[in-house]
Formats: structure tokens, C-alpha cells, sequence
């Protein structure tokens, strides 16, 4: 993917980390994300900055409607993350568009696979290829103390 790549209905894709609105990124995140409900504004600048950030823009103005965040190896293993739509353009098919764009940019590096996880959203994924775990019982977490 280029900078930046057209979308339907006057939005475009971009992965320039200079275009990444923080403030807003971090509110919908920490406000309105059940994963993310009360994130520190520090902890989500290191995760924007040691991640692989997508933004959606309305081409018209600039305003970011939607953001996505990727950590990878570029190589073999990445987990897409902190997806979210602002509440005002959902239901308009961004954010099919978004994860279509990150499947997209991610393809061609030659990864084993991709991970995410999601409470209410299996629909969209499973619309680009995301399908629920085939051996399951063979992952574990590490989860530390918040």
C-alpha cells in the first residue's frame, strides 16, 4: 500500500504514522473500547509507536474516522489490535474497508498468520478471511496484573 489509498465514499487508508490524530485515537480508546477502557495517554503513545498504525481519513477534511494498529515482525507473526470506528460513520462499511486495507498491506510480506481477538465483531472479520482458532488448546496467555 502507498501512503495513502482511496476508499469508497470519500475516505482514504493511510499508514503514515504523522497522521495518527493521538488525542482522538486515545479517547475513543480509553473512553469508548471495552479492551481498552481507561488506557493511560502514555501507554497508548508507546503502543502507536512501536506498532504498525492505520489510519481512515475523510478525504474532504482530513478528520480521522477510524483507526487500526498492527504488531508484527514483518516476517513470520502479527496481531491486528485497537481496532475501532468512530460511532458517526459506523455502519457505512469502513470498518470492512480498514481491516480489508491492513489484510491487504500485510499479505505480501509472507506472515504464518494473523491474530486478533473481538467480542462482537466476528462478522466483519470473518468477511476477509478470519476464522476461529483451528487447535485453540494450543495457545496460552501470559496475562500480568493491571
Amino acid at each position: 500500500m502507498t501512503d495513502a489509498q482511496r476508499l469508497p465514499g470519500g475516505y482514504e487508508l493511510s499508514t503514515d504514522p504523522a497522521r495518527i490524530d493521538l488525542d482522538r485515537v486515545h479517547g475513543w480508546l480509553s473512553a469508548d473500547a471495552y479492551w481498552a477502557i481507561g488506557r493511560p495517554r502514555e501507554k497508548q503513545e508507546r503502543a502507536v509507536a512501536g506498532s504498525l498504525n492505520f489510519g481512515v481519513y475523510a478525504a474532504a477534511s482530513g478528520e480521522q474516522v477510524a483507526y487500526a494498529r498492527v504488531v508484527t515482525d514483518r516476517a513470520t507473526f502479527a496481531w491486528l489490535c485497537d481496532v475501532y470506528v468512530d460511532p458517526s460513520v459506523r455502519g457505512k462499511g469502513i470498518g470492512t474497508a480498514l481491516v480489508g486495507g491492513v489484510r491487504a498491506h500485510l499479505e505480501p510480506l509472507g506472515l504464518r498468520r494473523v491474530l486478533l481477538a473481538t467480542e462482537d465483531a466476528h462478522g466483519v472479520y470473518a468477511k476477509l478471511g478470519f476464522k476461529p482458532l483451528d487447535t485453540p488448546g494450543h495457545w496460552m496467555a501470559l496475562a500480568f496484573e493491571q
